[in-house]
């Protein structure tokens, strides 16, 4: 189950929290993505790729801009009673590596692509695609492919 494998401490920020808010607290914390709550439920999630996509190369003032103007909205979520392999389909499907988790639509947790490696390392060849092919491209831009690591076996 979800409930098995996701982080229970989520950082967190509101809509009306500044971009430097929210940019302080993944730094200190040293996450990748924050999500974004009003009373308790889920309304979106930043990235840092959302960062600097939105902020940075537009070049916006972060101590400006709040949260609810850069956060991806709605945000995917998945129930803390749903099994593991739902959570990874739902991420390969919208080519993602976080989701919320919830009950009764408040946050409880997040759960990763590191996660869901972690806890059924078979589900790696399942999330491969997830890590090296962007499913769903930025809005006017072409899928990515990546090459994969050449790797050399002994």
């Amino acid at each position: 189950m979800v409930r098995d494998i996701m982080t229970r401490s989520v950082k967190t920020v509101r809509p009306d929290s500044t971009v430097i808010e929210a940019i302080r607290k993944m730094n200190k914390f040293d996450i990748g993505s924050i999500v974004v709550v009003h009373e308790g439920r889920p309304v979106g999630i930043i990235t840092g790729r959302d960062i600097l996509r939105r902020i940075v190369e537009p070049g916006l003032d972060p101590e400006v801009v709040r949260a609810r103007e850069v956060m991806s909205s709605p945000p995917a979520t998945i129930r803390e009673d749903a099994v593991v392999e739902e959570a990874t389909e739902a991420m390969t499907r919208r080519g993602i590596k976080k989701l919320p988790v919830v009950s009764g639509g408040r946050l409880i947790g997040i759960v990763t692509a590191t996660d869901l490696v972690r806890s059924e390392p078979k589900m790696l060849s399942v999330l491969e695609g997830l890590l090296w092919t962007r499913r769903t491209p930025a809005a006017g831009r072409k899928p990515e492919t990546r090459q994969r690591p050449q790797v050399n076996e002994v």
